[in-house]
């Protein structure tokens, strides 16, 4: 960042230390990054703390002083503790900053302080993978993309890197450079010809939303009934696969092989031919798929986030998850597991938030059922965590550096609904940069400093892939205006409460972070003193170990002394677990929780012959470079760069009579979304694709004109996480 006169002037690549050597290379940043100038001066910036004057959502407000507004939350966290008790203040999943002294640590630290908080569980973007692993792997691990350098074959359900994770460092940068090392032949499934496909020279498989255990099932078809199983192998380390494995408490024929066979309950034969058909993948090509994957010295098998973001996520999860335990491609080098790769953390603290009195936990999807309809919300019907129900609705609501309570949150139309009535939930707190859809609905909002005015000190990304490092934020420009530190604003708020001196142990945050940084010299003594660490930015970079980078490495060279953490010590391709939990849960019509990883048809499907007859196209979200979910989604250079489109087939488009540039509206009964089409080969018919994140914005005649996809998604959960389906959806277009 470059800055003169206290203005950011430009922003520029940092210097590399030996750009050939993977961790020491210059780490360019992506468009998004290149843009932050902008963001940082652009006109919807909060400057100052504000109370709401007119209707939530109007986005009326009149400003005041921060005394005011920290001594009003401060009085409201006392009025709503006293009439309704803890559980009755939440604070709502977000994910718009990253720091460690500031922001979420911060918030969290306040109100454990002063008595605890509805606490949350699972995020948008990885519910139903982060549920559902637990029950097939026991511990989430994933093989690092650097051990693709050891593949012959790679297979990506989803993993969009080029466009999720653009940028000259982390996962989409190792990639590049291990299928630089290997060669390896790539193939991806996904609804859409996207970027990966182009730069990682890959062949595409497009497949319909939802399917993909579908396709697993078939390829599993493929592989057993041509002896290409390992099936001595599989019953070492796995449970469930045949009849051999299965838990006592099972019935006989509950298998993964009796449920492909067509000898399970449902009596089907899970054929290619019948995969074909669900999947809209050639028979012929699952079974040569399958052939691929079993004749390949080495198989990286890996998904992305998009597939298990579906009402049948789970099953997505645990098919895929099932592809490599059965084909032997794990523990190795060169292997996954199935999984999407975290990476490696370098181990910088954050502020400690302190324990939370209050033991309730929701999942995060459900924060307007905890609104509505608290009665409902029990340990059995919606998967709340701690009690067996609630025993209040949400009162006090936090929202902090996050678009998700409107603009990100399943079926807007209904979520403004909810908002708009003060006698559910009461009062409304946003903390933000910008006037976001969601800052409107704020009773007080909070303008909080952007990256380019704070100071922390902070872990890599969970994105960086094998590689690590510890960064020393510094301020590029003074805050502007009157934007704050959280820190700073909790601190005053414990003040007004009488605990400044237990909220801040004495420490400003500069000096949390100075004291964060000494914990880690403590371990790494080689590292500089913190007066000259401040001033380097990337202060230290490690790389994961080859055996760090190997999910299920131990466990393949031993399973009987490093067991995976579930009930077996095996992998579990049938879970006795979840067949408990399906026999313990009521569920909606309709949802199943199976105990292997079945193809499960949701209510939004194409096979769905009554609702296709009228809303007949699949629509899904997907990522774009133009905006980081909502964020930079106010960057105008960045929308003529990459502009949001609604992606079609030109074979949907002839039908209705449309051609790339019209402007369109796509609909289904929860809402009406204006946007423009591009028409293109690179999506499957009868799919269409809307990249997610622009901000919501209704004409008068209570059309979405801002493009945002949520006017169209299902604020109705997925079985077993509770999380949030939003790329199942049914649709039509048409010329607006």
């Amino acid at each position: 960042m470059r800055a003169k006169d206290d203005r950011i002037v430009r922003i520029e690549p940092e210097d590399a230390i030996d750009d050939a050597v993977f961790g020491q290379h210059q780490i360019r940043p992506c468009l998004r990054g290149r843009s932050n100038r902008w963001r940082v001066y652009s006109p919807d910036r909060i400057k100052y703390p504000m109370k709401r004057v007119g209707k939530r959502g109007e986005g009326k407000f009149k400003r005041i002083s921060w005394e005011e507004a920290t001594a009003f939350i401060a009085e409201e966290l006392k009025r709503v503790t006293e009439k309704y008790g803890r559980e009755a203040i939440y604070y709502n999943y977000q994910s718009g900053a990253y720091y460690h002294t500031q922001g979420t640590p911060a918030w969290k630290r306040l109100l454990n302080l002063t008595g605890g908080y509805l606490n949350y569980h699972n995020t948008y973007s990885t519910a139903q993978i982060a549920s559902a692993t637990p029950y097939t792997h026991g511990k989430y691990v994933g093989s690092h993309f650097t051990q693709i350098a050891n593949s012959d074959l790679v297979v990506f359900f989803g993993m969009n890197l080029s466009e999720t994770r653009m940028s000259g460092g982390g996962q989409v940068e190792e990639l590049r450079r291990a299928l630089e090392a290997s060669k390896a032949r790539v193939v991806i499934i996904d609804p859409r010809y996207t970027d990966s496909v182009i730069t990682e020279h890959a062949e595409w498989l497009p497949i319909r939303p939802t399917t993909d255990a579908a396709l697993v099932a078939g390829l599993a078809h493929t592989l057993i009934s041509e002896q290409l199983i390992d099936e001595a192998l599989v019953n070492q380390y796995c449970v469930g696969f045949d009849r051999s494995t299965l838990p006592e408490n099972a019935a006989p024929n509950a298998s993964y092989k009796d449920y492909v066979m067509g000898t399970g309950d449902d009596g089907i034969e899970k054929t290619p031919e019948w995969a074909a058909q669900i999947t809209g993948i050639p028979a012929t090509r699952i079974k040569q798929l399958a052939r691929e994957i079993a004749a390949a010295r080495a198989c990286y098998i890996g998904q992305g986030w998009g597939p298990q973001r579906h009402a049948n996520g789970e099953q997505t999860v645990r098919a895929i998850q099932t592809l490599p335990a059965i084909t032997g491609h794990f523990g190795l080098p060169g292997t996954n597991n199935g999984n999407w790769p975290y990476g490696t953390p370098y181990g910088v603290p954050l502020l400690p938030t302190g324990t939370n009195p209050v033991k309730a936990s929701i999942p995060c999807y459900l924060w307007t059922d905890a609104i509505l309809n608290p009665e409902k919300m029990t340990a059995t019907t919606m998967g709340v965590k701690g009690v067996e129900k609630l025993n209040v609705g949400i009162k006090l609501f936090f929202n902090q550096a996050g678009n998700a309570l409107l603009n990100q949150h399943g079926d807007i139309n209904r979520t403004r609904k909810i908002l708009a009535d003060e006698s559910l939930c009461e009062t409304i707190i946003v903390i933000e940069n910008h006037m976001t859809p969601s800052a409107k609905y704020a009773d007080l909002l909070l303008p909080e400093t952007s990256y380019l005015e704070a100071e922390d000190l902070v872990d890599s990304s969970y994105a960086a892939g094998s590689h690590n490092y510890m960064i020393a934020l510094q301020k590029t420009i003074t805050p502007m205006w009157e934007v704050r530190s959280t820190y700073d604003i909790c601190a005053d708020i414990a003040g007004h409460l009488g605990l400044r001196e237990q909220y801040t142990e004495g420490r400003t945050q500069a000096q949390w972070a100075e004291y964060h940084y000494q914990q880690v010299r403590e371990k790494r003594p080689y590292l500089p003193e913190w007066s000259v660490a401040k001033n380097k930015g990337i202060i230290d970079q490690k790389i994961a170990t080859e055996r760090q980078s190997i999910a299920f490495i131990d466990f393949r060279e031993d399973a009987a002394s490093h067991p995976l953490e579930t009930p077996s010590g095996k992998i579990e391709i049938y879970s006795q677990a979840l067949a408990d939990l399906a026999q313990k849960w009521t569920l909606p019509e309709g949802d199943r929780i199976p105990a292997v990883p079945e193809f499960c048809v949701v209510k939004e499907s194409h096979l769905n012959k009554e609702l296709t007859a009228k809303y007949p196209l699949q629509l899904s979200g997907f990522h774009t470079k133009g905006h980081t979910h909502s964020t930079y989604t106010n960057v105008l250079a960045l929308h003529e760069a990459v502009p949001d489109e609604v992606w079609l087939n030109p074979i949907d488009a002839r039908a209705r009579q449309l051609a790339s540039g019209d402007i369109v509206h796509v609909f289904n009964d929860r809402g009406v979304v204006e946007i423009p089409c591009k028409v293109t080969n690179r999506i499957l018919p009868g799919v269409a694709a809307m990249p997610q994140g622009a901000w919501t914005r209704l004409n008068n005649e209570g059309v979405d004109v801002g493009g945002c996809i949520n006017s169209l998604t299902s604020h109705l959960p997925s079985p077993l996480a509770k999380g949030n389906p939003q790329h199942t959806n049914l649709v039509e277009i048409k010329r607006a």
